[in-house]
């Protein structure tokens, strides 16, 4: 058998997922490569520039940071500093329709518990309840268990991280919230369901109706002391400027727009088809193993005919993964609202037609001195969840994107001080620039959906049915953000780690 040194492994995707793994593997002494179409790593993670102006492309928030979260364990492991961040409190702002006091997720648990009390009476046993199923998960997801597990070893993994507390939230794996809110007879309470709506779609990209109740124990809890969301001094792109240079200190190669558009299997060897964007040349790469950090739709796509035919007809079967559309807006400081958190959620309506839904948007905004804007300056970024099929479908894109364009700049009227003197810059992202530029089917946002037929047991494994071709990212367990990845990306790196 080969020396892990002597092993090669070829990344596809400089996503966070995909450069954790790589910087945990270069390491840990395996001779890696990392392969990626964009211009600048990081995926939905990374940034661009316009007019002195920082802009995150996607994610803009990150958890696992506190001591002994999954970027601390990692970024210790590689002997690379945590980049400087704040905690986010509130976590987010929630304004719900017609409604201007918004539901504010606090840190402290204690003042949550408040609030919450506050905004949702008769509630608290079914708040109770999710904090103690989060509290057996989140001591369960600490031990590293393996999930779904595919062979001995995995299951080994999975069954050392088990506990008798940890028995007691098997009764609920195939429960959603709708199922929780039924049981303790909150069905019928609007305000509740649609909260839990807006901030679960944020993480699970599905609503309460459909959401694993398992997850969702962890997703609404996760804001909250000693966890909690942080806002990055600098920008996002910090996190991957980081990871790559990890990489390239311990040996690695980070090549960027590069595309991967095969993988195929060589013997015992597997190999990848590139082609440079810069140079138009296109060629072949082998490897012991390869990683990719895609969705899972494009997972098949790489592989083509040699997808085993179940695991193709599973991600065919799939229901439509999300897609966004996003506003990047570029102010004057004085367009920021005096105590202004750093994120919010706007519903317009409770209701509206089926041709034209309520749509709701998150957003984002700068910190004075954050090193996203200039002085005096700020940045918001608004996303809203949409129809990937009205982008690909007949109507006019230009025509499309500037109403979108034009609806949500007046829906955050309604909150930012937004006019011809304050607004600075105005770029906007559709479902077709995400694929664009990061490659992704579609333009998919944050990974199938956390739905019970996805999650844990039953979601997709990084062990895939091709021996030594991996899957990280948020298509696998634990999901969406740059914690869950990280996560993935770590247990591909054990698994690899085992074969030796």
């Amino acid at each position: 058998m080969l020396s892990k040194n002597k092993q090669k492994i070829i990344v596809v995707g400089a996503g966070i997922g995909g450069l954790t793994a790589a910087a945990l593997l270069a390491k840990r002494g395996y001779e890696v490569i990392v392969y990626d179409l964009a211009l600048v790593a990081g995926g939905c993670a990374s940034t661009f520039k316009r007019r002195g102006f920082t802009f995150d492309v996607g994610a803009t928030q990150v958890a696992g940071l506190e001591s002994g979260g999954i970027h601390d364990r990692i970024f210790r492991e590689l002997e690379i500093e945590l980049p400087e961040a704040t905690h986010c409190d509130p976590a987010c702002a929630v304004f719900l329709p017609d409604e201007s006091e918004p539901i504010n997720v606090w840190r402290d648990r204690q003042k949550w518990k408040h609030e919450r009390q506050r905004q949702f009476p008769n509630s608290e046993p079914f708040w109770q309840f999710l904090e103690d199923l989060f509290w057996r998960s989140w001591r369960f997801q600490s031990r590293d268990p393996i999930l779904p597990p595919r062979n001995l070893w995995d299951a080994w993994q999975l069954i050392k991280a088990l506990r008798i507390d940890t028995l007691a939230t098997v009764p609920y794996t195939f429960s959603t919230v709708g199922d929780a809110l039924r049981g303790f007879g909150l069905a019928n309470d609007k305000r509740l369901r649609t909260f839990l709506d807006l901030q679960l779609k944020l993480y699970s990209q599905v609503n309460a109706e459909e959401t694993a109740l398992l997850y969702a124990a962890t997703a609404l809890a996760v804001s909250q002391t000693p966890l909690g969301l942080f806002h990055l001094q600098g920008s996002m792109q910090v996190l991957s400027d980081r990871l790559v240079a990890s990489i390239e200190r311990d040996g690695g190669k980070v090549l960027m727009q590069h595309r991967v558009s095969e993988i195929k299997e060589k013997g015992k060897r597997k190999k990848v088809k590139v082609e440079s964007l810069k140079t138009a040349e296109t060629f072949w790469d082998e490897a012991d193993h390869v990683v990719a950090n895609v969705t899972v739709n494009n997972f098949v796509q790489l592989l083509g005919d040699a997808t085993p035919k179940g695991y193709a007809q599973r991600v065919n079967h799939l229901k439509p993964a999300s897609v966004a559309f996003v506003v990047y807006l570029g102010v004057d400081r004085a367009a920021i609202p005096k105590d202004c958190p750093p994120h919010l959620q706007f519903l317009e309506a409770y209701e509206g037609s089926p041709i034209d839904k309520p749509h709701s948007l998150f957003v984002s905004v700068s910190k004075e001195g954050d090193g996203r804007a200039p002085e005096g300056k700020a940045t918001i970024i608004a996303s809203e969840f949409t129809d990937a099929a009205i982008w690909y479908g007949d109507n006019d894109y230009l025509t499309l994107k500037q109403k979108f364009t034009e609806r949500a700049i007046a829906q955050l009227s309604a909150y930012f001080h937004l006019n011809e003197q304050t607004i600075i810059h105005v770029e906007a992202a559709t479902p077709q620039t995400f694929a664009r530029y990061t490659g992704r089917d579609r333009g998919i946002v944050g990974g199938v959906g956390m739905r019970v037929s996805t999650f844990g047991p039953f979601g997709f494994a990084n062990r895939t049915p091709l021996k030594n071709i991996w899957l990280v990212g948020d298509s696998t367990h634990p999901g969406e953000g740059t914690a869950g990845v990280s996560y993935s990306a770590l247990t591909v790196v054990r698994q690899i780690e085992q074969l030796q």
